[in-house]
């Protein structure tokens, strides 16, 4: 109990030094407006890359079909609050993003969970299709292919930052909670987990309808802050974006996964003045990553302070 009170304790206390420090850059000035909104694109990469973890490096379940649950929390976001623009309709808005892309999530889960591999893979990516043509097609709520434009910028980036520090909390108690533990048996050997009695088809969808909760949060997110989202947006590739940060930093890694996207995020920021040659460059240095580590940055390692204390504390008895 000592033990985790510290390392809760521990946590707590470097979460509020980085935001302090970012705070403390931007009231002097040392961050501009570009640094920021690249700080908070990184946030709302890593809540949207640990949704893909928890599906893809915890339950072993390959899904491609991320930017469409991303497109659903975007534009109920932004419907709701051209029509309130308050934090209320921030809160609504966000609120009915999630509920939505979880009934959907539910409803499609269930049979198309079933499936395994490739198979999987192109059924969730076919469903991210659908979602996104459907949003082509409603003229009347989403203005169609142009988009909505004018969005209440309400978002700031302590308002993401939270929210990050919020999603990873929760998943990370999921992931070592019982569900959590049924979850990753799994990903190991599902015949195996069934044989012990784990209910596979019910943790399997659970995993991934809170994936995709958390994918609709960070697209409401961002559909405040930047003011103008689009179809394109959330096409295949931005799934497949999502899936390099998450393969990067590495598969069934939290941990991984913040690092991951805030180190590319900073390589795409750095990038930036070199035009089309910043792809060729980005794409280099991931194929170097994984010639040389294949599991990603940590593998399905953790940052566990826990640990540390544990080790610590055998270290101070011997």
């Amino acid at each position: 109990m000592k033990r985790n009170f510290k390392a809760i304790l521990s946590w707590a206390i470097i979460i509020v030094i980085a935001y302090a420090a970012i705070f403390y850059l931007q009231w002097y000035g040392y961050i501009n407006p570009f640094v920021m909104t690249t700080l908070v694109l990184i946030g709302i990469n890593i809540m949207l890359a640990s949704g893909l973890n928890l599906i893809i490096g915890f339950s072993g379940q390959f899904s491609l079909g991320h930017a469409g649950f991303m497109a659903i929390g975007s534009y109920s976001t932004a419907v709701v609050l051209l029509g309130m623009p308050t934090y209320l309709g921030l809160v609504l808005g966000l609120l009915l993003g999630i509920v939505l892309s979880g009934l959907v999530a539910l409803l499609v889960g269930i049979p198309t969970l079933r499936l395994k591999g490739d198979y999987l893979a192109i059924a969730t990516l076919g469903i991210s299709e659908i979602i996104r043509v459907l949003i082509v097609n409603m003229d009347s709520i989403t203005q169609g292919p142009s988009g909505l434009f004018g969005i209440p910028n309400l978002v700031t980036w302590p308002i993401v930052f939270v929210a990050t520090v919020i999603v990873v909390v929760f998943l990370s108690n999921f992931i070592n909670s019982a569900s959590g533990r049924a979850t990753l048996s799994i990903r190991e050997d599902e015949i195996a987990a069934e044989a012990m009695g784990v209910n596979t088809t019910k943790y399997k969808v659970m995993a991934f309808v809170i994936g995709v909760c958390t994918a609709s949060l960070a697209g409401g997110l961002y559909a405040s802050y930047l003011q103008t989202i689009m179809p394109g947006d959330f096409s295949f590739m931005k799934s497949v974006d999502i899936l390099i940060i998450v393969v990067f930093g590495g598969l069934g890694s939290l941990t991984g996964t913040v690092i991951s996207a805030t180190v590319l995020g900073i390589i795409n920021m750095y990038l930036q003045s070199v035009g089309d040659l910043r792809m060729i460059i980005y794409s280099l240095a991931l194929i170097i990553i994984m010639i040389f580590r294949p599991s990603g940055l940590l593998g399905t390692k953790e940052l566990s302070l826990k640990r540390l204390f544990r080790k610590r504390e055998r270290s101070d008895s011997q």
